[in-house]
């Protein structure tokens, strides 16, 4: 009987990671695979990516390796480099120390399990590490995906909500989040895979982790005071395990105005992140 962890979407948490990592050692598992976006939307990138690398884990690389990466270059149009709307980004890419910078710049797209044919697994989809795979995905878009790789079991991440669905060209499992879930349930979320003659059974996980730290990280590593509008929203998200950056972003878009702290207010007016995100957008 062979068991295989997945974790994703750690997003710079790492005492929600602890304690998947104390989780994981109980579970007897046979390999552990990590599927990207270790790093961004918190304030621990350097710290969890040295997690990561010491525990000897294999991952693939997610939309914010790409993304933290671009600012650590300098690739990101000038007016990034000095509005409030980037300034959370340029602070996580700024705390990334140099190991962690190369640790993520080496990861691959995608990989297989070193101890099956059966598995691949990337970030977002075999097409992108922006492309989100979820419950809402229709079927004949997911045996599309499928299709795209030689295994029978796509595993991603990126959209921070899991899912399980069986195909006739095979499974599809999202994995969920371990530092940011957007399902409602603010534990540390992730996968073991275990096969069994009649096929994969997935279990999905969550985990109690000291949340107020994490919450408390935001203050005292500068990064809540200097990140500006997002560092905000983000911390709300950690709070209610929802989405309120990209519904934030969405909303200024529609409005013609500037992400700033200052219509922050007037946003929670009218978002109720408990809502499906659908009925908020279709308001703008």
């Amino acid at each position: 009987m062979m068991r295989i962890a997945v974790l994703a979407d750690i997003h710079a948490n790492l005492p929600a990671l602890e304690a998947v990592i104390e989780d994981i050692d109980r579970q007897g598992v046979d390999e552990v695979l990590v599927g990207g976006d270790l790093v961004g939307r918190g304030p621990q990138g350097s710290a969890v990516v040295r997690r990561i690398s010491e525990r000897g884990w294999r991952s693939v690389r997610g939309n914010h390796e790409d993304y933290l990466l671009s600012f650590c270059r300098s690739e990101v149009p000038a007016s990034w480099l000095s509005t409030e709307e980037w300034a959370a980004s340029r602070w996580m890419a700024a705390e990334l120390d140099s190991d962690s910078a190369a640790y993520i710049d080496a990861l691959p797209f995608s990989m297989t399990s070193a101890l099956t044919d059966e598995l691949r697994l990337v970030h977002g989809s075999p097409r992108s590490n922006c492309e989100g795979i979820g419950v809402w995905t229709p079927a004949e878009d997911l045996e599309s995906h499928l299709s795209l790789v030689d295994e029978s079991v796509l595993i991603c991440g990126h959209t921070h909500r899991t899912m399980e669905r069986h195909l006739p060209l095979g499974l599809v499992v999202n994995v969920g989040s371990v530092g940011l879930p957007f399902n409602g349930d603010w534990r540390a979320q992730y996968a073991i895979l275990t096969r069994l003659p009649d096929g994969w059974h997935v279990e999905f996980r969550q985990i109690p982790y000291d949340r107020e730290a994490f919450l408390n990280a935001y203050e005292s590593s500068g990064f809540l005071a200097d990140g500006g509008v997002t560092a905000t929203l983000l911390r709300m998200e950690v709070s209610h395990a929802r989405p309120f950056l990209v519904p934030f972003m969405k909303w200024t878009t529609a409005r013609d105005l500037d992400m700033s702290t200052a219509h922050i207010a007037d946003f929670l007016d009218i978002y109720n992140p408990n809502r499906p995100l659908a009925e908020f957008f279709a308001l703008l």
